[in-house]
Order: C-alpha cells, then sequence, then structure tokens
C-alpha cells in the first residue's frame, strides 16, 4: 500500500497532525496512520487523577472516535523503517510506502532502566503518575506521615513539571488533613534548579518554602530498594556531601547516599521507542541520542527531508508536553503541503514553544510558558488579564475543566 503522507502514532501529534492535513489540503490526500491501541489517554489530567480530584475513567476514550474521516487507521505496530526505500513494515508484516513519513509514535517508560524499579513501581508505597495515577491516590490517602518522597529518572521525560505537581499536591493534601507537622516531604532531583526560567523558578520557591519542601539537587536516582523501604542516589557535585540526619539520609561513600522513605513517587526513565532508538531516523551520540534527528525549527529530518517528526520522540531542546505539539503540528503540516505543492517548505517556524500547567495545591497552578533557551513565552491574551507566573484560581479552572475540553474538541479535530 503506497500513501501520500503515513503517519506513525495515534496519540496526540499524530492525531492532530492527520486532522489538520484532512483540513487544510486543498486535495484530497491518501493519509495512513498506524496505531495498535484501541484507546486514547488525555494524559495531562493524571496528576489529578493522582491527587484524587479527577476520575480516570474521563481521561480515556474511544482511540476510533478521533481517527479524522478519510485517513486510514492501520491497527498494527510498526516495527522497522526503511527511509532508502521509503518504506515502514508493520508488526504483522504489512508494508506500507509512503511519499511523506510524519514521525510521532511517542515515549516509553522503561521500568527495567533503574535496578529495583521494575519490582516496586506501582506497589505498596511506590507509585508514580505516569504508569497508574490511581495507585498515586491511594498511596497518598493511606501515607500516616515520614518520608515522602518526590525523584525522576535522570532521562528526558513526559513534562519535565509532573514529578513537582503531584509533589504540591500531595503536600498541599498533607496540610489539610494535619500530617505536615510529622512528614518530610523531599524532592529529589538530578536537575540543579526547581525550573529553568526565573519568573516561575521564584514562585515555585516560595511555594517549596510554604509547604517545607526539603529539594536535594544533583541527586540522580541510582537504585531503590523497595523491601527496606531505601533509595539510593548517585549526587553529581564536586561539594562534599553531607547527609541530612532529620531525614535518616546516609553516606555510603564520598557521593552514594541512601534515603528511606515512608512513600516514594517518582517519574521512571524514559525513551523513544525501541523501534526509533533502533532505526536509522536518531542521533547516534550527543545530548539527542535516540531521538529523531529533526531541524528544531522545520521539523523537517536533518537526513531525509521527506521525513519530518514531532511530539515526544522528536529530538528538540524543548519540554516534551501536549502544549508543544500544539505549536508543532501546523509547521509539519505547512510544510508537508507546501512540499507537496511547491517542492520547498512553508514559512512557519517551531521556535520551541511549551508550556508546563504547575498546579501548586488544590485550587491553585502556575502557567509556565516558555520556548527555546528558557525564554518566557506567555500567551498574550492570558498575559492582558493576569500574570501567569503567579498562582491562580482561574488557572487552576483552566487546568481542571477548559484543558481537557479543548484537546478533545479542539485540538484533537484539528481546529487549534
Amino acid at each position: 500500500m503506497k500513501y501520500d503522507v503515513l503517519i506513525i502514532g495515534g496519540g496526540t501529534a499524530g492525531i492532530m497532525t492527520a486532522a489538520q492535513l484532512v483540513r487544510k489540503s486543498p486535495q484530497k490526500l491518501n493519509i495512513g496512520l498506524i496505531e495498535p491501541s484501541d484507546k486514547h489517554f488525555y494524559q495531562p489530567a493524571w496528576t489529578l487523577v493522582g491527587a484524587g480530584t479527577f476520575n480516570m475513567k474521563n481521561t480515556i476514550r474511544e482511540e476510533k472516535e478521533y481517527i479524522p474521516e478519510g485517513v486510514n487507521w492501520i491497527k498494527d505496530y510498526a516495527e522497522t523503517i526503511d527511509p532508502e526505500d521509503n518504506l515502514v513494515q508493520t508488526k504483522n508484516g504489512q508494508q506500507l510506502a509512503y511519499d511523506y513519513l510524519v514521525v510521532a509514535p511517542g515515549i516509553q517508560i522503561n521500568r527495567d532502566g533503574i535496578p529495583g524499579l521494575a519490582e516496586a513501581l506501582d506497589k505498596g508505597v511506590v507509585c508514580s503518575n505516569y504508569t497508574d495515577p490511581e495507585h498515586t491516590w491511594k498511596v497518598i490517602k493511606n501515607f500516616k506521615g515520614g518520608n515522602a518522597l518526590f525523584t525522576q529518572a535522570n532521562t528526558p521525560i513526559k513534562c519535565g513539571g509532573a514529578p513537582q505537581k503531584i509533589m504540591y499536591l500531595a503536600s498541599d493534601y498533607f496540610k489539610k488533613h494535619g500530617l505536615a507537622e510529622k512528614t518530610n516531604v523531599i524532592f529529589a532531583s538530578p536537575g540543579g534548579v526547581i525550573f529553568g526560567v526565573k519568573d516561575f523558578a521564584d514562585t515555585l520557591n516560595e511555594v517549596i518554602d510554604r509547604y517545607h519542601i526539603n529539594t536535594k539537587f544533583h541527586y540522580v536516582l541510582s537504585r531503590i530498594d523497595a523491601d527496606n523501604n531505601t533509595a539510593y542516589f548517585k549526587v553529581n557535585t564536586d561539594d562534599s556531601v553531607i547527609p541530612d540526619g532529620a531525614i535518616g539520609e546516609k553516606l555510603l561513600n564520598d557521593h552514594e547516599v541512601a534515603i528511606p522513605f515512608d512513600m516514594l513517587h517518582l517519574a521512571p526513565p524514559q525513551s523513544a521507542p525501541d523501534f526509533i532508538r533502533n532505526s536509522p531516523l536518531t542521533l547516534k551520540e550527543g545530548p539527542g541520542a535516540g531521538w529523531v534527528d529533526v531541524d528544531i525549527e522545520t521539523l523537517q529530518h536533518l537526513r531525509y527531508p521527506n521525513i519530518f517528526a514531532l511530539g515526544d520522540v522528536a529530538a528538540l531542546p524543548t519540554a516534551k508536553t501536549g502544549a508543544a505539539v500544539r505549536k508543532q503540528a501546523p509547521v509539519v503540516v505547512a510544510n508537508i503541503l507546501n512540499l507537496i505543492k511547491n517542492n520547498s517548505l512553508d514559512n512557519p517556524r517551531y521556535e520551541g514553544y511549551s508550556s508546563c500547567p504547575l498546579v501548586t495545591g488544590y485550587g491553585k497552578m502556575v502557567l509556565a510558558e516558555f520556548k527555546y533557551n528558557n525564554v518566557r513565552d506567555s500567551d498574550p491574551l492570558l498575559s492582558k488579564f493576569l500574570n501567569t507566573a503567579k498562582e491562580s484560581w482561574f488557572l487552576w479552572i483552566l487546568k481542571k475543566y477548559g484543558l481537557p475540553y479543548l484537546y478533545w474538541n479542539k485540538m484533537l479535530k484539528g481546529k487549534m
């Protein structure tokens, strides 16, 4: 089977691209979309599910409802990509040819990426909104005090602010239920700051002070001992590490520590899917190794000009979020349509826009919007009415009700 445009992935990026191609193309294109799943998930709400303020069922819908009319849904797994011959082979043996290929299969969770993680995740007091937010809520509700440890793997992850959001909500929950005085909330991060954009970091540091959160930067999670409720970290700093006795932290050697926990929430290691990492499309070394090698403004592959990539799988120096996809999809669509018509790229450029709705408590949110080089890039309309770098109840309402509506009814329909 030969397609004018073949899309790998039926998540946010793939569906948005397909929908916009259908709506914006002046001619009927033969479009194929490879996606094995029957279900489509609105993952941005999983933070709220993990805090008991959103129903998990409302984050799941039937994939078939969002495949655009006229697009051929290939319900299969992409297995190999041959960019020299313009072919994609599927798990079930289909060989699909294309004129243009859009690569948008998202990101995968690597449960084996940290020793002890696979055995511990989603069991007992170890939880993750990335894998089972309903279990996270059970852990938070059952927590009676002690060390509440929040951390993340030292890999790129979906929505880099997500490990913080659930920590702030949990801290608010502990405060509201009289647990704050007997709880140590600990944020152990491989990064060096709470957020890369100063305006938002200033607000988040105030939030950290309000909840008395113990921050530990340059802490890289190395293994988990779930039987003994202990997490081990390598500390990437030249300074001497002084263990924090108040939380039971122990120094194992010059730059390795152990922290006991009574609950542990983490963002697990993540990567591009294996069939992408093993394909000719990815960078093989450097900070973008394992991700699809594209021009960061046009999203066109740097070695195969009839291939584009967007969403989590692309090697872009910005946060991997659905908000980023909202700005990327129109660029990919405009470029493909102009290549078909004029054999040249169009004018739109992706400037690295992404956003992170940072929930800081029940009824409070900061909307962090930024572009390449950590430059603040706030929505011009919202900015007329409020400072999105400050906590707001209105932004909480936007997160809980407005954004899900826009996602299902506008973004996935190719209308924004």
